[in-house]
């Protein structure tokens, strides 16, 4: 009865037909002897014994799976917590690969789940050192801030709120002066957007009016005019037909312009030399020269002959 008593009490068994395998861990986080070993959720033993493998002091457990499940050695043995508030357990993660089965002695490869706390402090870490920085920073800010705000600056700084405020103060009269005003000519104001309305209409049927009296053919015929007007003065410019030979060639100006010339020496000279071009004699009179009278304000111009 001791004997069964002490096996029961150390979880073990002395009828069973149970495998018994090691695993080494750094730290087993609180692992008890009597914890269940599963193997995919299922219990499939129990933990044995735990003691130190040596004076680096690592720590060999000792567990034990019924002959149910065969698996190779390859597995490990993993360390998981099995709940939220704290405990340990081992699960068996198997392995098929083809190697040999794992039997009553072997030593299994081992690996550590993080638990809950450690997961969250992995990722609370981070985030504690970048609110750290940002304290920081922010306490870094509100003294430069205090630096560059002096006794000067905070009275520029409250006289620049006043002034904002005052502004505020002046636009907000302005709004209720504006308001009393539209109030005021409210009846105005529909009176002009009616009248805006109506004059809005009759611009739409003057325009009616004006495409319906032919000002679409109007403008048509207008444009036509212009093209043929472009055409004769690019002819102008390139010196075609009469007129543009006149506007080109400098020399028939020229000729032009001397011939103007000598015809108005002609008829000054006719004008002041009559008898040199009419000359009627009923008796054979000598012709008597020309004389220009005082009062005559033209003057006598060369002969050119």
């Amino acid at each position: 009865m001791f004997v069964l008593g002490f096996s029961y009490l150390k979880s073990t068994s002395l009828f069973d037909n149970n495998k018994t395998f090691y695993a080494v861990y750094d730290n087993v986080g609180g692992l008890q002897p009597g914890t269940p070993v599963t193997v995919n959720g299922f219990n499939v033993g129990t933990v044995n014994n735990i003691k130190f493998k040596d004076k680096s002091g690592s720590l060999l457990v000792t567990f034990s799976v019924n002959n149910d499940f065969d698996f190779t050695k390859n597995s490990t043995a993993e360390l998981y917590d099995t709940g939220i508030i704290g405990g340990k357990g081992i699960r068996v993660n198997p392995i098929f690969d083809g190697s040999s089965m794992a039997v009553t002695g072997d030593t299994l490869g081992t690996r550590t789940s993080p638990g809950l706390t450690e997961l969250v402090q992995q990722k609370l870490t981070p985030l504690q050192l970048k609110v750290e920085d940002a304290f920081t920073n922010a306490d870094s800010l509100l003294v430069n801030v205090n630096q560059i705000l002096d006794d000067d600056a905070k009275k520029d700084l409250q006289g620049t709120l006043k002034g904002l405020n005052s502004t505020m103060r002046s636009l907000n009269e302005s709004a209720l002066v504006l308001n009393r005003i539209l109030n005021t000519n409210e009846r105005k104001l529909d009176t002009s957007l009616t009248n805006f309305q109506e004059l809005t209409y009759n611009f739409a049927k003057l325009s009616d009016s004006l495409n319906n009296a032919g000002l679409g053919r109007t403008l048509t015929s207008l444009e036509s005019t212009v093209a043929n007007l472009d055409k004769v003065l690019s002819k102008l410019e390139q010196g075609e037909g009469t007129l543009g030979k006149l506007i080109q060639d400098e020399k028939l100006y020229d000729n032009l312009s001397k011939a103007s010339r000598e015809l108005d020496l002609l008829l000054q000279d006719f004008r002041l030399n009559p008898k040199r071009y009419v000359n009627v004699s009923v008796f054979g009179k000598k012709q008597t020269d020309y004389e220009l009278p005082e009062d005559d304000p033209a003057e006598p111009i060369e002969d050119p002959q």
